[in-house]
């Protein structure tokens, strides 16, 4: 097998709708927007950003892709579509007080912070300054919601996760070369908070002018059964949901193209990564389903060259994987 190679190129006059925040991050970085921590990533961005517009590729941000241009447009305009739109829709938690103010998804927080970390004044902006905050969900998600409340100076911040804690060494039922799944220690949790495990959260109680004071949890046992005895209550003025997410937003863009979606409410594809539509492809977590970043890359790049394939009838770009290609199990 030849080494695979990240050089190639096949220029078909390709434009890129970046959607929601990315629209701030591209604006940002054309800006020089830059300080701080972010300087080394924001300028390797920066680089390949401008590498991409040499190269052809043309930026337009600031449309609002599904509304004012809607999915009909997009497929007169182009010959090929590519939706690498992500998984964007979070997983909700339904329970008493669900509806009281300060309970908020973690991406109402996190693309706040960042902004205003990038000099930006933001409006309404949640902020986790001298609060109890709980968050919701024990992934990497949930640990940039601690160390974020925590650089917000927070009064406490607990994570909470219904899985139990995970062991130290690697199981046996995970043997090499598979990913295991073990207790670890991110950066943000080097610098503080608590995390529990094994728990529940069954309801949110709130004050008298209906924002959220404290949350009402209970330990579960391996079938993530309440265990009785166990309820307890604990401070939580900010509720941050970390719980991950359950596909790409249909309703605008999916809904006007007429994809067909699977069970999971991901996008369909064959193994060319088209999907029903004719000229419309899905790379990422729009296909795929919430997963990390080094597959939405290998994703993104053979989605580049089974189209490159569709409009020439033959690629020499590599395509490192299939879309059916899933994480090594044991």
């Amino acid at each position: 097998m030849p080494p695979f190679r990240t050089d190639e190129r096949a220029n078909h006059g390709e434009t890129i709708h970046p959607l929601s925040e990315q629209r701030q991050v591209f604006a940002d970085v054309d800006a020089g927007n830059i300080g701080g921590d972010r300087l080394k990533f924001s300028a390797n961005l920066d680089r390949r950003i401008d590498q991409m517009k040499r190269e052809g590729t043309v930026f337009r941000t600031g449309v609002a892709v599904g509304d004012t241009l809607t999915g009909d447009q997009l497929r007169e305009r182009y010959d090929a579509v590519i939706l690498a739109i992500g998984s964007t829709l979070p997983r909700d938690l339904p329970v008493p007080g669900r509806e009281l103010a300060g309970i908020h998804q973690a991406m109402e927080f996190l693309p706040q912070a960042n902004r205003v970390a990038l000099g930006e004044e933001v409006a309404d902006q949640v902020v986790a300054t001298g609060k109890h905050v709980v968050i919701i969900g024990g992934g990497d998600t949930g640990a940039d919601c601690l160390g974020t409340s925590l650089r917000q100076d927070a009064a406490s911040v607990t994570q909470l996760e219904i899985m139990p804690r995970p062991s130290d060494e690697r199981p046996a039922s995970a043997p090499w070369p598979t990913y295991p799944m073990i207790f670890r220690v991110s950066s943000a949790h080097e610098e503080g908070g608590d995390r529990v495990y094994a728990v529940s959260t069954q309801e949110f109680l709130g004050d008298a002018d209906g924002r959220v004071r404290a949350l009402r949890l209970v330990d579960v046992d391996a079938t993530f059964q309440p265990i009785p005895g166990t309820e307890r209550e604990i401070p939580a003025e900010l509720v941050l949901f970390a719980m991950g997410f359950v596909g790409p937003q249909q309703a605008g863009l999916v809904e006007q193209l007429g994809v067909e979606l699977d069970p999971r409410g991901n996008i369909v594809r064959d193994a060319s990564f088209a999907t029903t539509v004719e000229g419309v492809f899905a790379a990422g977590d729009a296909g795929r389903g919430q997963s990390l970043i080094v597959w939405a890359i290998a994703e993104g790049r053979a989605a580049a060259s089974a189209v490159d394939r569709y409009l020439t009838g033959s690629t020499a770009l590599p395509a490192p994987i299939l879309p059916s290609a899933r994480p090594l199990m044991a």
